[in-house]
């Protein structure tokens, strides 16, 4: 894995940026909300509760070695509450390649959880050395995260990063793809540790999937828990490391329950470094992804397993990467990317809305001056209107 020393690239000024938003294209509907990461942070993730709060955590510092933050802003108000390290360690975390960053997930009573794939200096350190699969909740008293700890007990070989879910039972899933030892991009699989008590102890991991498919060693993914407690998986496949297919699996949390649907196909010699997405949707659970240069997103029908057809960004791809997708209770979908991004290269961001029947309606915009490494969140709060991190 490659890491570059260079710094976070500066956002635009807050008058800069004002005006940008200010010309970004709008055709009237539902409200979307953009808002700066805080104090110049990179790589968003954005989760609402049921009040409305918005839940932010992000990147800060050197792309190898970077720390992870988290902010809330309660609902009626514009400010943010004073940053919270998560990472008890320094530089702990990994913003190269952007794949790599922090998730974030709401718990049982709204409890943060955080889940990254350590840094090269991040301690505790997995088996045998190896990068751990680092995980920190908040505590009780919604003061402090807990120190981190390495929830991983075997299956080593991170690289393209890693997942968290969390469900109001109080189960908490952090998801990973290794190879457990085994060579290749097509032997890799995807790993879940679960804990049944908040987050206070995790089973040893298991294997949900990868084993027919492989997983793109270098690519992100994603896994979500709905309300009903079931657990979906998005991540890339890399069968005979050429066909880089999104994956969806979906069920409860062992291996032999999981349902496997074949999202999208890509057939690529070569690894993307693309990211996923899932959130809930008023359907069931909404699903975005990048191939070959488009951004696409889908609902999934979680008891039927019924997928809808892929819909797609307006116009032409070919530059659009790093897909947030939030879907609020009228059925209307934003669908948030960047443009022109890659390896040490900013770009822009640009969104769609989307009404009820997929169709591009409602606003729409863009914004230069995307960081290195940088990519956006976006959420749907309880009030109908959406909300970009950026």
């Amino acid at each position: 894995m490659t890491h570059d020393s260079n710094r976070f690239r500066l956002r635009l000024s807050a008058p800069a940026l004002a005006l940008v938003l200010a010309a970004a294209r709008a055709s009237g509907g539902t409200p979307v909300l953009v808002v700066r990461t805080p104090d110049d942070g990179i790589q968003p993730q954005a989760a609402v509760d049921a009040r409305g709060a918005l839940h932010v955590i992000y990147l800060k510092g050197d792309p190898a070695a970077a720390d992870v933050f988290y902010v809330r802003r309660e609902p009626g108000s514009e400010r943010w509450t004073a940053p919270l390290r998560v990472n008890s360690r320094p530089g702990s975390a990994i913003a190269t390649g952007t794949v790599r960053g922090p998730h974030v997930a709401l718990g049982k009573g709204d409890r943060v959880h955080v889940a990254w794939m350590g840094s090269q200096s991040a301690e505790p350190r997995g088996p045998g050395g190896a990068t751990p699969m680092l995980y920190a909740r908040l505590d009780d008293a919604g003061a402090a995260f807990q120190p981190e700890r390495n929830v991983m007990q075997f299956a080593v070989g991170l690289d393209g990063g890693a997942s968290v879910a969390a469900d109001r039972s109080g189960s908490v899933y952090v998801v990973w793809h290794a190879g457990a030892g085994a060579r290749g991009e097509a032997a890799r699989r995807v790993w879940v540790a679960r804990s049944d008590d908040e987050g206070k102890s995790f089973a040893r991991e298991v294997s949900v999937g990868g084993e027919a498919t492989g997983v793109c060693g270098c690519c992100g993914m994603r896994a979500f828990a709905d309300p009903a407690g079931r657990l979906f998986l998005l991540y890339r496949a890399a069968t005979e490391e050429v066909h880089r297919d999104m994956i969806l699996m979906s069920g409860g949390s062992g291996a032999g329950a999981f349902r496997t649907t074949r999202v999208a196909e890509w057939n690529l010699r070569a690894c993307p470094m693309s990211t996923a997405w899932l959130s809930r949707s008023s359907a069931g659970v909404v699903l975005g992804w990048e191939t070959a240069g488009q951004v696409f997103y889908s609902v999934l029908e979680p008891a039927s397993g019924a997928l809808s057809a892929p819909t797609s960004a307006p116009g032409e791809g070919g530059k659009r990467r790093h897909p947030a997708v939030a879907a609020n209770a009228r059925g209307e979908t934003l669908l948030v990317w960047s443009e022109g991004t890659g390896w040490n290269r900013g770009g822009s961001l640009a969104w769609q809305l989307f009404d009820r029947e997929r169709r591009p309606a409602g606003e729409k915009g863009e914004a230069p001056a995307l960081p290195v490494w940088d990519l956006a969140a976006a959420a749907a709060l309880p009030d109908g209107r959406f909300v970009i991190v950026y």
